[in-house]
């Protein structure tokens, strides 16, 4: 939990600086319509991938299987949609890293293991 407090600090603070680097070295117009653009970019990928995410879910649940996998592409996909429409050039990149299907899997595999460290190996959840 310090380390989501810290990344709550850490990570606004290093958009903040890049985006008046940006500003200063390119100029303020371009720096806006960079933002404006991956917000763009980044609502119409996010759509389009949560879209094939409910597909894929809906297709398990037919078979009749857990849609376990399908889930973790929704939480990815969540989680990148929001921070591409988060103003930043760090939030940008990692909102498309976890929008694009290669590189979410290891997004997913950090998801999964941060589950599996919350649970004990009984099923129940461990108290901290």
């Amino acid at each position: 939990m310090r380390y989501l407090f810290l990344a709550i600090i850490v990570i606004p603070a290093a958009d903040i600086g890049f985006l008046l680097l940006s500003g200063k070295t390119i100029g303020f117009w371009p720096t806006l319509l960079m933002i404006l653009l991956t917000g763009v970019i980044g609502a119409y990928l996010a759509k389009r991938e949560g879209l094939q995410t409910i597909r894929r879910v809906q297709e398990s649940l037919s078979r009749g299987q857990l849609p376990g996998d399908a889930l973790l592409d929704g939480v990815c996909i969540l989680i990148g949609g929001t921070l591409l429409l988060t103003p930043g050039f760090i939030t940008d990149i990692i909102g498309f890293l976890m929008l694009f299907p290669p590189t979410r899997k290891l997004f997913k595999l950090i998801i999964m293991y941060l589950f599996k460290k919350r649970i004990h190996p009984s099923g129940r959840k461990i108290i901290k």
